[in-house]
């Protein structure tokens, strides 16, 4: 993917801020980047940092790393396109799309295990969101419902998530505004069987720690 010099300058980002999105040349490349980056544990309370944000301090989490990503894909001339994967009880789950000819898939970031990278082999949006099902979970319960369209945030000022100094609400929301797509029935829904032990045990390790080391331990 060729790096759009004259975008990046129109954007206004910084000579180091355009040297880390240079290097991001592909979808591997951007999801090994936002794997090496610390999560983001929120000391202060909930945050949504912009890309110039989240590389100073130097942590994301989904959303702020799919800032990144989408960033990444639009200064390499692919689409900057984000999904909003729609939780019950749970937290949503923000992912950047990308396509490889006519295939989906995402680069994502999460702390757990479950909602990680998706290699472009899915024929649909939603076919990709249902790859997910199983692995979205919390404590015994499969808690994902409705996914969104494939949102293009690249047609939005990037002060609103690129180079902003303050927290992004404004773009999250547009976001959760959304239309989202139901993913099963209430019928399914009711008769979902809860997750065993085991996997409870699993989805409980975590990469990173608050203080940012490295935290296989659970």
């Amino acid at each position: 993917m060729a790096f759009n010099a004259k975008l990046a300058r129109d954007i206004g980002l910084t000579k180091a801020e355009t040297a880390i999105m240079r290097k991001l040349a592909s979808p591997e490349a951007i999801q090994d980047f936002l794997t090496a980056m610390p999560s983001n544990p929120e000391p202060e309370g909930d945050t949504c940092y912009s890309v110039r944000m989240a590389l100073k301090m130097n942590c994301c989490h989904c959303i702020e790393a799919a800032f990144i990503a989408a960033c990444a894909l639009m200064l390499h001339g692919k689409p900057a396109l984000l999904m909003d994967l729609e939780a019950q009880g749970d937290d949503d789950h923000v992912m950047a799309l990308f396509k490889r000819g006519s295939h989906w898939g995402t680069i994502s970031k999460s702390n757990h295990i479950w909602l990680r990278w998706r290699d472009p082999i899915y024929r649909s949006p939603r076919e990709l969101a249902m790859s997910y099902f199983h692995e979205y979970v919390l404590n015994d319960n499969k808690t994902l419902r409705r996914v969104s369209r494939p949102f293009d945030i690249g047609a939005f000022d990037p002060v609103h998530w690129i180079t902003a100094e303050t927290d992004c609400w404004d773009m999250a929301g547009e976001l959760v505004d959304l239309p989202h797509i139901p993913l099963l029935t209430a019928a399914q829904a009711r008769r979902l069987r809860k997750r065993e032990h085991f996997e409870v045990h699993a989805g409980n390790m975590k990469e990173f720690g608050p203080d940012f080391r490295l935290n296989l331990q659970g």
